[in-house]
């Protein structure tokens, strides 16, 4: 890391945590490690659930990839595809649905990024389409770190070219994400609190938490006043226009359940 090192997690003072009303989070390399959930970040879902404590999970990856989480895990929903899909389940149990783009705009954006998606392919022939592909409905992505390595030279070839056919890109842990249309993280997240717990975030930013881990976090991590690194975020330290105010110890899932322990300890009654 560079001369501007992290704040640990153990220095988030106790008041702050004590006024969190819920969590926001990212989902690879944040709460999964090695592409699957662990049992220290499962259980720390489950801990915050009985704590009352609403999750939302917001994730670059796709709605069809999404759909099994957001039916096992407990989260209240899942936003997918950097903020343009929500998923969860509802009462009676069946997966809802719903999109920030009606279905002619995102018809019109799907025909276009594929073209988009055939050109860089095309420009960079060792580049591959992310193995979740056939899942997404409002971008594209290209593998970097997933499946195929891609240098960092290649990747910032990617976001160039996205960018120059006027995408948004942004490159996350594992893949460089490409979509229509002002949404992102934090619109994604602004949405789901709206709509699912009838809040605005923007006027509880400091009652909220984000957990992350890599650049397209980074708006996330600069808006909201209790934002949370997981230790992995090392990697793209020195690439992020916004740093986490704070660093756990441990990587991924684990660092994710360090964060729970932290919001979840509440201090010692004095003695009578």
């Amino acid at each position: 890391m560079s001369e501007l090192d992290p704040t640990p997690l153990s220095h988030w003072p106790a008041a702050a945590r004590q006024r969190i009303l819920g969590v926001l989070t990212d989902i690879d390399d944040t709460l999964t490690t090695d592409g699957a959930i662990t049992p220290d970040a499962l259980q720390a879902l489950h801990r915050l659930r009985a704590a009352g404590l609403p999750v939302f999970a917001i994730t670059g990856r796709p709605a069809g990839w999404s759909e099994p989480f957001a039916l096992a895990w407990p989260v209240n929903a899942i936003v997918a595809e950097n903020g343009a899909v929500a998923l969860w389940r509802s009462p009676a149990g069946p997966l809802r649905r719903a999109y920030l783009q009606d279905a002619a705009t995102r018809h019109a954006n799907h025909q276009r990024l594929q073209a988009v998606a055939a050109q860089i392919l095309a420009e960079l022939p060792h580049a591959r389409l992310a193995q979740d592909s056939a899942g997404r409905e409002t971008d594209i992505a290209i593998d970097h770190s997933e499946h195929h390595h891609l240098p960092a030279a290649d990747i910032g070839r990617v976001v160039q070219q996205m960018q120059s056919h006027g995408l948004n890109a942004t490159v996350s842990s594992i893949h460089i994400n490409g979509w229509i249309g002002e949404h992102d993280k934090l619109e994604g997240a602004r949405w789901i609190v709206r709509t699912q717990l009838g809040r605005n975030l923007d006027a509880e930013l400091d009652r909220w938490v984000y957990v992350g881990d890599s650049t397209n976090d980074a708006r996330m991590f600069g808006h909201l006043a209790n934002s949370v690194g997981v230790a992995n975020v090392a990697r793209f330290w020195n690439q992020l226009a916004h740093r986490p105010h704070y660093v756990t110890r441990n990587e991924r899932g684990a660092g994710f359940a360090e964060v729970v322990d932290a919001l979840l300890i509440r201090p010692s009654q004095p003695k009578t």
